[in-house]
This record gives structure tokens, C-alpha cells and sequence, in this order.
């Protein structure tokens, strides 16, 4: 049998080489790990704004009483009329909006009313 000699040049070139290889494979490994932590910060860092919500001045209630609020929830009145056909702004019962007011009002209850609104009790105009 014949035994194999490795020389030590040809030991330490290949372990130098498998050291490399190694030290290179962690480094780019680490190195998208902290390019995917700077992309996390980079979000964290500049959040977004909200957009505003521009609120409806017919949905606030600010000054009408809890009984006033109590009947609208009773007479069923909601801000978009789930009958295309039906609503505030042609029904018989509906105060149109005064000049200087951006919403209109109801002979059955108080506060503002949106003309696309609709209640249980929506009459038609009669012409």
C-alpha cells in the first residue's frame, strides 16, 4: 500500500481557500441582513403622513340633544340612502338647506341632515 503525502504548501492553500470562501459567504450574509435592516429603518425614520379626513359638517352632532339623537336612531336615519331612488333631498319631509348652511334639516327631528340621507319615514313630494 502505498500512502498519499500531502505537502504543507498544498494543506494550507486548500484550508486558506475554504477559509475564504467561508468569511466571504458570511459576510454577504450579513451584509443583506444589514441592508434589509437600513430599508426597515428608512421606513421607520420618515413615516407616512396620514391624509386628512375631511369630515361632512351634516354628520356632526354638536349640539343636539340625546333625545333629538335617540328619535334620529329610531326613525332609522342613516347618511347614504340604501334605495337609490329614496332620499332626503326628495322627500316630502325635508328642509333644504339655508343659504348660509351646507346642510339641510327634517320636519321630524332636529340637526343636519345630508340630502342623500334617507329615514323609515321618506315620503315622496307630491307635485
Amino acid at each position: 500500500m502505498e500512502k498519499q503525502k500531502f505537502s504543507r504548501r498544498r494543506f494550507i492553500s486548500k484550508y486558506i481557500l475554504a477559509g475564504s470562501v467561508t468569511l466571504g459567504t458570511g459576510m454577504l450574509i450579513a451584509g443583506s441582513s444589514v441592508m434589509s435592516m437600513a430599508k426597515e429603518g428608512d421606513s421607520q425614520q420618515q413615516p407616512k403622513t396620514p391624509q386628512p379626513v375631511k369630515k361632512n359638517p351634516c354628520d356632526d352632532l354638536t349640539g343636539v340633544s340625546t333625545e333629538e339623537v335617540a328619535k334620529r336612531k329610531k326613525l332609522a336615519y342613516v347618511n347614504d340612502t340604501p334605495i337609490p331612488d329614496n332620499h332626503c333631498s326628495n322627500c316630502a319631509l325635508y328642509l333644504p338647506p339655508a343659504k348660509d348652511k351646507p346642510c339641510g334639516g327634517c320636519m321630524l327631528f332636529k340637526g343636519p341632515v345630508r340630502a342623500e340621507g334617507y329615514c323609515a319615514y321618506w315620503a315622496p313630494i307630491n307635485n
